[in-house]
Order: structure tokens, then sequence, then C-alpha cells
């Protein structure tokens, strides 16, 4: 399966963004997770999605400002971002792999990814 993220882009403080990431070739595996990485960290998660269920898991920093949903009609996940801050900013990956759930949070239990898309969140 092939992964294609996008909606990245440069916002203020305070503004919104929706990411998309699109699966081609073959279906999502059990979970659909974003992740980020800023410049000299390491990559962290910030939310996950059951691809067949639609449960959903977040980050502690982002909980309360990102939405993660599903269209499967649409073979997409989308990461809906409101309140953005300063230190969101940060190349977004998507991820799927087929992991048992305590697994979601971590980036190595991830066979397929996407390219990453940008956010810049500033005044």
């Amino acid at each position: 399966v092939q992964l294609q993220a996008s909606g990245g882009g440069l916002v203020q403080p305070g503004g919104s963004l929706r990411l998309s990431c699109v699966a081609s070739g073959d279906t999502f595996r059990r979970y659909v997770s974003w992740f980020r990485q800023a410049p000299g960290k390491e990559r962290e998660f910030v939310s996950a999605v059951n691809w067949n269920s639609g449960h959903t898991y977040y980050a502690d920093s982002v909980k309360g400002r990102f939405t993660i949903s599903r269209d499967k009609a649409k073979s997409t996940v989308y990461l809906q971002m409101n309140s953005l801050e300063s230190a969101d900013t940060a190349e977004y990956f998507c991820g799927s792999g087929s992991t048992i759930l305590s697994g979601i949070y971590d980036s190595r239990n991830y066979v397929y990814w996407g390219q990453g898309t940008l956010v810049t969140v500033s005044s």
C-alpha cells in the first residue's frame, strides 16, 4: 500500500489546518496514525485511528485540539488541527500498520509511511 500525505502549510497561531492521508494500491492496515518530527527531535506520536472500528487515540499534547477521522469510501484518513500553536510546527507523517493497540505509539511498529507534509505555525 502506498500512502500520500498532504495539507500542510503555514498558519498563524490559533489557526487550523486539515491533513489528509490517502491509501492506494491496497487498503490501510489495522491502524493509521499521524506522527510528527520537529527539527532535531525524534518522531513523536500524534494520533491514531483503528481503520475498522473507528476508535481514536491522541497524544496528550493535542487532545481537545486535533481530531482524526476516516473515510472508508475514499481510503482517506484526516487530521483536523485546530488552535494550532508554535509547538505544533513539524513535519507530519502518516503511517499504517497491523500492530496491537499498545504498539500504536511507537513509530517502529509501522510498515507503511507516506512522505511528510510540513506544518509551520508562525505569526
